[in-house]
């Protein structure tokens, strides 16, 4: 069955989205790998993930390497470190508007949540929301996953305890049947209980007419 052609855009489902960049980083990673031995060339990959996380390659060496080499290889785009250090402040300020921005309407959906539907929320702001609710139950199922199986352990070693101590109780009650079995009866009579052959003659004769 042929595939669906995947549409070039963002992913908003949060677990659907690090599935994809798990799967499609390790994709690539295996391509550079199998282009630098075909084709004897040196490679370095740089990947950052959406959470900062750095994932690195160099197929031949190391990265700092590389990166030295690079530096070498392109001397003009020294002088251009300080424009580049202004574009990373603006993106910077542009960023931190961005998360004021979603504070406020992650707030406001708070408000509206627990105010029975007060006020009213955009669609846009209604996928925010949405967003980061279903990001917020994702972590508190995989938090309730992990307390269950902690308890599950628990329970495992609360029964192999009790098996255990079981088990010796019953092999002592069976040590102890055994010894009560074998033990001969105490008399306190200090004559063996026969009688003589003698007597057993005449006690037969006056019953039976001998």
């Amino acid at each position: 069955m042929a595939r669906g052609k995947v549409q070039m855009k963002k992913i908003e489902n949060p677990v659907h989205r690090q599935v994809t960049f798990c799967k499609r980083r390790a994709g690539l990673l295996k391509k550079a790998k199998e282009l630098s031995v075909l084709c004897d060339a040196d490679i370095g990959v740089l990947i950052y993930s959406s959470h900062g996380k750095l994932f690195e390659l160099a197929t031949k060496g190391s990265m700092q390497g590389l990166i030295e080499r690079y530096m070498k290889t392109k001397p003009a785009r020294v002088p251009q470190a300080e424009p580049v250090m202004e574009t990373q402040t603006l993106d910077a300020k542009k960023e931190c508007n961005l998360l004021k921005q979603e504070i406020e309407i992650l707030q406001k959906g708070l408000r509206y949540m627990f105010g029975g539907g007060a006020g009213t929320m955009s669609l846009d702001e209604l996928q925010v929301l949405e967003k980061h609710l279903e990001l917020w139950i994702y972590h508190v199922r995989s938090a309730k996953m992990d307390i269950l199986l902690q308890e599950i352990q628990l329970l495992r070693n609360s029964e192999g305890i009790l098996t255990a101590a079981n088990k010796y109780l019953q092999d002592k009650i069976e040590e102890n049947s055994g010894v009560t079995n074998l033990m001969p009866v105490a008399s306190d009579s200090p004559y063996p209980l026969t009688i003589p052959n003698d007597d057993i003659i005449s006690l037969l004769g006056s019953n039976f007419g001998f």
